[in-house]
């Protein structure tokens, strides 16, 4: 069925036009200066009426990725691969997505602390989830579309890791705008590393795997029982 190769272009689109959408208001109605630094992605969406959107969007990717996660755990398991580093991944992807929804939620203006506990996650936790999907490209056998999958995931894996260690180091040093700009980057990347799982979900079909299950079963009754 591939109609579910939509679902991560669907998170990748969604997330990338609403996260910017919430930049433009934020440049229209002057919550933030851009003469003055190059804004954070959260703090675009500090302030309203714009807030109320980045937490709808943050909600909704949260869910979106919920569901790509899950989806890419059974896939995983159904190519053979069922092992410790398979539910490793399924752990980060549900901690970083609820990450997403947490950041979202708790915006840096009211509860900072929550704030940074959900960057944290979405962030840091969900390169690491991205780093096992490496792994697991090349371990599930057959795997689809491993040779551009492949080096894909590892390209945009580096480039996130690399830039959220620059983004913490920059902002930590008082360089603001460069950390900034390096976070919105971050975001992109990982918006990326979303679509990647279109190159295996177009694969699936859940309705030959029913059909499947369904004659299996049909063939367990012994042939004196059918009346």
């Amino acid at each position: 069925m591939w109609v579910w190769a939509l679902l991560p272009v669907l998170l990748a689109v969604f997330g990338t036009v609403g996260i910017w959408a919430v930049f433009g208001i934020a440049v229209s109605n002057e919550s933030v200066n851009l003469t003055a630094e190059f804004p954070y992605i959260s703090t675009c969406g500090a302030y309203n009426p714009q807030s109320c959107l980045f937490s709808q969007i943050c909600n909704i990717c949260s869910v979106l990725a919920l569901w790509i996660v899950t989806i890419r755990f059974q896939q995983v398991r159904d190519l053979g691969c069922v092992s410790r580093v398979n539910t490793c991944s399924l752990v980060l992807g549900f901690i970083s997505s609820i990450g997403i929804s947490v950041l979202g939620n708790f915006q840096q203006s009211v509860v900072m602390k929550a704030h940074l506990l959900g960057a944290f996650l979405a962030f840091f936790v969900g390169v690491a989830y991205f780093w096992i999907q490496v792994w697991l490209t090349y371990r599930a056998e057959p795997s689809h579309d491993k040779k551009w999958a492949g080096p894909a995931r590892i390209i945009f894996c580096s480039l996130c890791t690399v830039l959220i260690i620059a983004m913490s180091v920059l902002h930590n040093i008082g360089y603001r705008s460069e950390a900034a700009i390096c976070e919105w980057a971050a975001v992109m990347s990982f918006f990326v590393l979303f679509g990647v799982f279109t190159a295996e979900f177009r694969h699936i079909d859940f309705h030959e795997l029913h059909v499947q299950h369904e004659a299996k079963s049909s063939s367990d009754f012994p042939m004196n029982q059918v009346h």
